[in-house]
């Protein structure tokens, strides 16, 4: 798996990128954001497993 992190300071391109990047999800990407990695990874460490969709995150994060 590769990661690329991209910093962007203006939140209208920021949309654009995501919109962009929403696209090509189908093929196997995911979108994450810094904010949300740390719990992640918490979440990932509490369900002893190698890797959890971000997707499913979300769904749970309420």
């Amino acid at each position: 798996m590769n990661t690329i992190t991209i910093r962007i300071k203006n939140d209208s391109l920021t949309e654009k990128i995501v919109w962009l990047l929403s696209h090509i999800k189908e093929d196997g990407m995911e979108i994450i954001f810094n904010d949300d990695m740390k719990d992640l990874e918490l979440l990932k460490a509490t369900r002893n497993e190698n890797s959890i969709p971000f997707d499913e995150y979300l769904q749970n994060a309420n």
